[in-house]
């Protein structure tokens, strides 16, 4: 018998954090419990909280900031439950997740599970665009691990559960880009199960300022070359897609130029008229459908960029190896 511990690591997101406990208050399965943990916010959030005590069984918590892989070990140690599950604080969950989960584990226990996300039709245009990049294969999003096709599922922490068992051998997140990728090799390097629950799905906000998301996806590209330098099977030739289109474009963009022949860019314009047709099936809107060519391209060139910093100055990877190690 599963009992559930929902871990909810905040900073300074009051507003996401009454979107997300709403969510959970209306789930058909309310056997469960939260626990909120304020990572040294100084807009926080312990007044949302304190409305939904009588909705749910909340625990509110405040710590000094340390990071969210610290915050989300704090709500492990915390926490009741024999299966612990991860939301970031920009998800709402949709009725059925709880009832959803539980009937898999009870069909067919698995030791760790993530499910993907999406963007919920009450989301802005450039949410939604940028759900469509995070997500879609025309860009990196397969290799977020939304399907099992493109490599072996590994688990994010906007989206993630995982068994008591599985905390007591491993431990908890490492304080290091790309944590989550890391705890999901650890698991399975320990020999526990993961799989994905594909109908587990969640709504992501993730976000909404364009100069924000490149940082972000510029860091999981950073983040990659660091995983591979502590765990050097984890690197895929998949991985390697996001810097050859950012050389490859630079190619064709030279080339263009240097020939004086636009007909270079032939493969740049094909793209770029793919990405709004598929963004436009998918979300029935122009207007996203053409947000989605800006969004991807931010998507790619930060990931890319930030692929080829790290691999040629290995600073990050310096940083996270001696804090690590002390080395």
């Amino acid at each position: 018998m599963q009992t559930f511990s929902i871990i909810i690591p905040v900073y300074n997101r009051p507003d996401e954090i009454e979107e997300l406990l709403a969510s959970l208050a209306a789930q058909t399965d309310t056997d469960f419990e939260v626990l909120v943990v304020e990572d040294g916010s100084t807009c926080r959030c312990d007044a949302v909280c304190a409305k939904y005590i009588d909705k749910l069984a909340i625990h509110y918590f405040y710590k000094p900031n340390s990071g969210r892989s610290d915050t989300r070990n704090f709500g492990m140690a915390h926490a009741s439950g024999n299966y612990f599950i991860f939301f970031d604080s920009d998800c709402i969950i949709p009725a059925h997740y709880i009832e959803t989960v539980r009937k898999h584990l009870n069909r067919q226990y698995v030791d760790c599970y993530g499910g993907p996300d999406s963007a919920d039709a009450s989301f802005s245009s450039l949410q939604k665009a940028i759900s469509y990049s995070m997500t879609s294969f025309m860009t990196t999003g397969g290799i977020r691990g939304a399907t099992k096709q493109v490599e072996k599922f590994s688990p994010r922490s906007f989206n993630m559960g995982l068994s008591r068992q599985v905390y007591d051998v491993i431990g908890g997140y490492k304080n290091m880009i790309g944590e989550d990728i890391d705890l999901s090799i650890r698991i399975k390097k320990a020999g526990f199960s993961t799989r994905l629950f594909p109908d587990t799905c969640v709504f992501h906000k993730r976000r909404v300022n364009l100069y924000k998301f490149y940082k972000q996806v510029n860091t999981f590209g950073k983040g990659r070359v660091l995983l591979h330098r502590i765990h050097p099977d984890s690197l895929k030739p998949v991985h390697l897609l996001p810097a050859l289109f950012v050389i490859g474009h630079l190619g064709l963009l030279t080339a263009a130029v240097i020939a004086g022949d636009g007909r270079w860019l032939l493969p740049v314009a094909l793209y770029c008229a793919a990405i709004p047709v598929e963004s436009f099936i998918k979300n029935r809107q122009l207007k996203v459908a053409l947000l989605s060519v800006v969004t991807s391209y931010i998507q790619l060139f930060g990931y890319g960029v930030g692929f080829i910093t790290e691999l040629l100055t290995h600073k990050a990877s310096r940083a996270t190896q001696e804090a690590l190690y002390g080395r």
